[in-house]
């Protein structure tokens, strides 16, 4: 019998490597692409429109934009900007969404040519496949240039490999090939700090919510808490571990989180994966840091795949993580505990994952779930986890049970033993 798969939500026509949420519309963005060879795959962001229609969730293509020959690698949202990662470059765009209807009339000769709306054939590969005359509404969403800097001076293959918004929007975060982080004032673009933070290319970089701690991620073994450009510390997961040696392990990803109910508790995730790859490989770690003080609070082994993407819910509830397998796992952030898994549920690594945020949209479409989460991999196909809510008593009803137990019991001891009362 064959591994249990999620069905395909969408599928796209080109590798995909990035998606997000926006919270306002509830579109779902994805992008990616064959970058700059001539094999004839192209680049785009594609926006999906997600719906939940009798407990399934489906996704619709409602706007394809092409970057020409330029792959999107990652990316950010701030409110209607995107900031993508294209080679070297942050290419930012800006992305309106209309009334489909109101756009068509006001340029009706366009839409009764056809250019407005179009109806794809059945064997178009771009849609989603729930429908076979699926439409491309076009007209609903309209993307611009807004500006370009470049993120990334590596003199060997620059490439942008990480990208994130500060919370306040006031700040954009990017890190390349070349070990540097570069910060700008948002929407300025006004350069703010440029600095040496790894000896090698990055993997990943945070904010913290209040703007103080920048945390990276680099391939030279380190994860770095930065206090604007300065270095304030070096983190350290393994220090009661003795089995582990200093370059078993590295890195891979790091988040601030959110902790429920504590507004002013703030919490770091890390990843750390093996260095080597080994005919038995050994386990990839999760670690939870206190995300004022950086001490160490909790590690828990999270499977012998090798993981390849980290995400936190909006809430900070529950952790997301893709491997190099095509695997998926949610994990509860209080005790680390996996609460979801899917073995090779894609064919090929998991680029990026997104929960559906705790907006009026995002609820709308988790529907009876107590989370859901999308995940994109390089086998083009775009896939929704969900965990059902778990059924619970109301405990006005645990405590009538109990009282008609302690009743039933007190009448068995009574015929059992006559005069017990």
């Amino acid at each position: 019998m064959g591994k249990r798969k999620v069905p395909d939500l969408y599928r796209a026509p080109f590798p995909l490597y990035t998606i997000k949420v926006d919270p306002k519309t509830g579109l779902v963005i994805t992008a990616g692409g064959g970058g700059a060879s001539k094999t004839g795959i192209k680049n785009g962001v594609h926006f999906l429109s997600l719906e939940l229609v009798g407990g399934r969730h489906s996704a619709t293509l409602l706007h394809s934009h092409d970057t020409e020959t330029r792959a999107t690698m990652n990316m950010a949202l701030g409110g209607d900007v995107i900031a993508a990662g294209q080679d070297d470059t942050c290419a930012l765009m800006r992305f309106r969404q209309h009334d489909g209807r109101k756009a068509a009339a006001k340029d009706g000769t366009a839409a009764e040519q056809g250019t407005a709306r179009k109806r794809g054939g059945r064997g178009d590969k771009s849609g989603s496949g729930n429908s076979p005359e699926m439409k491309d509404e076009t007209a609903q969403i309209t993307v611009e240039d807004v500006s370009s800097v470049k993120s990334d001076l590596s003199p060997l293959d620059p490439l942008q490999k990480c990208v994130r918004f500060s919370s306040d929007l006031k700040l954009l975060l990017a890190g390349g090939t070349d070990g540097h982080i570069r910060v700008w004032e948002y929407p300025s673009m006004k350069a703010k700090f440029d600095f040496k933070a790894h000896e090698s290319e990055l993997e990943d970089v945070d904010i913290s919510p209040d703007n103080k701690h920048i945390v990276t991620v680099g391939r030279d073994f380190a994860c770095s808490v930065w206090s604007g450009d300065q270095l304030a510390m070096g983190l350290c997961w393994h220090d009661n571990m003795p089995q582990i040696t200093e370059k078993m392990y590295r890195y891979q990803s790091c988040r601030f989180g959110k902790v429920e109910d504590q507004k002013d508790v703030v919490r770091l995730y890390t990843v750390q994966i093996p260095h080597k790859r080994e005919r038995k490989p050994p386990p990839c770690y999760l670690t939870k840091w206190d995300g004022h003080t950086f001490l160490p609070l909790l590690t828990k082994t999270c499977g012998n795949e090798v993981i390849s993407c980290l995400a936190v819910s909006d809430s900070g509830t529950f952790l997301g993580l893709g491997t190099v397998t095509g695997s998926l796992a949610i994990h509860i952030t209080f005790s680390l505990q996996r609460l979801y898994y899917m073995q090779e549920s894609h064919g090929i690594v998991v680029t990026d994952l997104a929960f559906l945020p705790n907006s009026t949209k995002g609820l709308a479409v988790k529907g009876d779930n107590e989370v859901a989460m999308l995940s994109v991999a390089v086998d083009s196909r775009c896939q929704m986890h969900a965990v059902p809510n778990r059924r619970t008593f109301p405990l006005w009803l645990v405590l009538i049970l109990c009282a008609f137990m302690v009743v039933g019991i007190i009448l068995l001891l009574q015929n059992l033993f006559p005069g017990f009362l």
